[in-house]
């Protein structure tokens, strides 16, 4: 579980974007390189400490993991 506020950000702005992604039609692969990418990008600057990267991308690898988390809603 994240607890770092900061941290949350970051997760709420990765998952955010993987549904756009999805709906625009990239796939899991896509999608990890994104997450890879963006990870990578933390790392460099510095942002985060490295085992709070490191709970960052357990976290959002989960989040891609659970289907449920890509199925069209309907009101």
């Amino acid at each position: 579980m994240l607890q770092d506020a900061s941290t949350i950000r970051h997760y709420q702005t990765l998952t955010d974007r993987f549904v756009t992604l999805w709906n625009r039609g990239y796939r899991t692969d896509d999608l990890r390189m994104y997450l890879d990418g963006y990870l990578q990008a933390l790392r460099q600057a510095n942002v985060l400490e490295p085992f709070l990267i490191h709970r960052l991308e357990e976290e959002a690898s989960r989040f891609m993991r659970d289907p449920s988390n890509f199925e069209m809603s309907y009101y």
